[in-house]
């Protein structure tokens, strides 16, 4: 019997923001590139400006365009407009390795925007939690964690966050109407504007 060999994820099409699976080359790509993330990826989400994927083990990357905060790393606008900034910003050394940097400069300098991010970038959730699930808005992120909890981030103008207001982030969230409610959160999908949580009675399959 022959030995099954696992699958690959590919992506093509558009890529002026270094969305199309982090491979970091030209503005169109027109035949399926294989995404080599050195990880088990097991579910992949994409906007039209950038994507997001989860491994088997419960880890999830994101890049591309960061205009709103959707990547979770600190962008221009929303500190300009006094929303929150991310504590943790990741910077690319010229070999693309990471360097992250907490905070401000030790001088007192800012701390660095990111508006795109050309490769994927490992994001931490709160409190540790392990991400099965993530969906891609127009300019918002929602993450489902395997404890059934949602946290969500980005564009907040219309309430798509679900925080009961509609202000902008740019690090993730806990969305604690599920939590109050006593709801466990199965799957999320992001519309441009809105999103849409299936969510059962904690105890419940």
């Amino acid at each position: 019997m022959a030995e099954e060999r696992p699958g690959a994820w590919f992506g093509f099409g558009f890529c002026g923001f270094g969305q199309e699976l982090g491979s970091g080359r030209g503005r169109q790509v027109h035949s399926p590139s294989p995404l080599r993330a050195g990880v088990d990826i097991c579910r992949v989400s994409a906007s039209w400006s950038y994507t997001a994927f989860v491994t088997q083990t419960g880890d999830i990357y994101i890049w591309g365009w960061n205009e709103s905060g959707q990547l979770a790393l600190p962008t221009r606008n929303l500190a300009e407009d006094g929303e929150t900034v991310a504590r943790e910003a990741t910077e690319l050394n010229e070999d693309g390795s990471q360097v992250k940097r907490t905070g401000g400069a030790e001088d007192g300098a800012p701390a660095p925007f990111i508006a795109v991010q050309p490769f994927p970038a490992l994001l931490d959730l709160p409190m540790g939690s392990d991400a099965v699930k993530a969906s891609c808005g127009s300019r918002h992120t929602a993450v489902v964690t395997r404890t059934g909890e949602l946290y969500t981030w980005g564009w907040g103008k219309y309430g798509q966050l679900g925080h009961e207001d509609t202000t902008s982030l740019d690090r993730p969230r806990r969305v604690e109407y599920f939590v109050d409610k006593q709801l466990q959160v199965k799957a999320v999908t992001c519309g441009p504007w809105n999103t849409y949580v299936y969510a059962v009675e904690k105890g419940k399959s």
